[in-house]
């Protein structure tokens, strides 16, 4: 079965956007597409005059040559939510299809699916905050197009096994879509899912330059999954995603010594998850740190939402994800340079002996 035939049939009979640059494969006089002919004034930038690349070949070649898989199996975007949006949008029919979830997890794979109109199904974590597989297969109905697993898990930090991963993946084969959303892969010391592509064709892999590789201004998400899926997705893709400055920070950033940097920094960061885990430990007030394999934790503090207002008023702002299923009573902490480690912990250290 092809993985197109889960896919809405009016969605795989459009034709992808292409422009006359694109077809042309070159060229140097450009009087195509309506854009001014002048560069704009010298401080605004070069080249900001002219539309960007729909897909810009560099990127994809880049990114492909470090998630291990080949470039037209890369799909840029906005951020992984644009991805997201595109997998929802060509795969679920409003009020008869579904997604799955499992939270507490990222929200907008259900703010997407709820956008569509599409069902959001709901089967929550384990109590320890890691995924129930078994639950999740025993949801699954002939409506469900997608299935979404947040690995390392936001905002709990768990997570799931490559081998849990495949057997998803070759459980759901011809029925869904398996899309793994790796935002934060870089700081879990595991392997990627990325390698599971090969075999399996029903799987989607989401990755962010927004985390490790410092550039969430610059909005650019990636996902990879196999080519059909990819063409499938580029037929209902806004023509022109990627500004210019945000390809030229991502390729900036993806150079090999840029690439050294981001592995120093992500070590770095390793190290601060682990000290401010067991400073949280073992302070007065904190109930549950939750492990994390991510550049965050997660823990349950008596009186979370005292303690976020006091931080807040002294210039430190945590996330209250107390709202979450399983989490009532917990702060997630992201983990910043040590300075602003150490003035986090204290002010929680401070909050707690006055309360």
């Amino acid at each position: 079965m092809s993985v197109l035939q889960l896919a809405r049939p009016e969605i795989v009979a459009l034709a992808p956007y292409s422009s006359a640059r694109m077809e042309a494969q070159g060229g140097a006089i450009f009087l195509n597409a309506n854009e001014s002919p002048w560069p704009p004034p010298q401080d605004a930038g070069r080249g900001l005059n002219r539309y960007p690349e729909p897909q810009p070949d560099a990127l994809l070649q880049r990114l492909a040559r470090i998630y291990g898989v080949r470039s037209e199996q890369v799909l840029v975007g906005r951020g992984s939510d644009e991805a997201i949006d595109l997998l929802v949008r060509a795969f679920c029919r409003a009020g008869v299809d579904a997604v799955l979830i499992s939270p507490p997890t990222f929200g907008m794979y259900a703010v997407c699916a709820r956008t569509q109109g599409a069902t959001v199904t709901e089967v929550p974590l384990r109590d320890d905050c890691l995924l129930d597989i078994d639950a999740v297969l025993a949801a699954v109905t002939p409506a469900l197009k997608l299935v979404f697993v947040c690995s390392p898990n936001n905002p709990s930090g768990g997570l799931v096994p490559l081998a849990e991963i495949e057997r998803l993946a070759r459980a759901l084969d011809g029925r869904a879509l398996l899309i793994v959303d790796e935002a934060y892969i870089e700081y879990a010391e595991a392997i990627s899912a990325t390698t599971l592509l090969r075999r399996h064709e029903n799987l989607g892999v989401l990755r962010t330059l927004s985390k490790a590789w410092a550039l969430a201004g610059a909005r650019i998400g990636a996902l990879l999954a196999a080519p059909e899926i990819i063409a499938l997705l580029r037929r209902i893709m806004p023509p022109y995603p990627l500004p210019t400055p945000s390809v030229q920070a991502a390729l900036a950033a993806l150079q090999s010594e840029a690439q050294a940097l981001m592995g120093t920094r992500v070590a770095a960061t390793l190290r601060e998850r682990a000290r401010v885990a067991a400073a949280l430990a073992t302070m007065a007030g904190v109930r549950v740190v939750l492990p994390s394999r991510a550049n965050f934790i997660a823990f349950r503090i008596d009186d979370a939402a005292n303690h976020y207002t006091h931080l807040q008023a002294n210039g430190v702002v945590l996330r209250d994800i107390g709202r979450y299923p399983h989490l009532a009573g917990y702060l997630r902490l992201s983990i910043g340079l040590p300075e602003e480690n150490d003035r986090a912990l204290a002010l929680l250290a401070r909050a707690e002996e006055s309360a």
